[in-house]
């Protein structure tokens, strides 16, 4: 991240305005219309699609075990899945 000097973007008001609630320190701004995670590409869709096919995976008998290994996830992974998953479902 590179930093800009609020003297050349900011009117001086301001800059006095903000040195009231901090002086010489960095400040990070938010930009506005913030997109959500993944809105951007189809990974979210992609994941949520995954997460499904475990959820349906193991409903069909195959073991957590089993599923870590196919999906090349940790077995916590798994289970925080399937429990997000029947919650989500539901």
């Amino acid at each position: 991240m590179s930093y800009l000097r609020a003297e050349e973007i900011l009117p001086q008001a301001l800059i006095e305005e903000i040195q009231q609630y901090v002086s010489g320190k960095s400040i990070y701004i938010p930009r506005t219309g913030k997109q959500d995670w993944g809105s951007r590409t189809e990974t979210k869709q992609a994941l949520l699609m995954r997460n499904r096919e475990i959820l349906r995976q193991h409903q069909s008998g195959i073991s957590i075990g089993q599923l870590a290994k196919i999906h090349y996830l940790s077995e916590k992974s798994i289970q925080r899945i399937i429990r997000e998953m029947r919650f989500y479902e539901d």
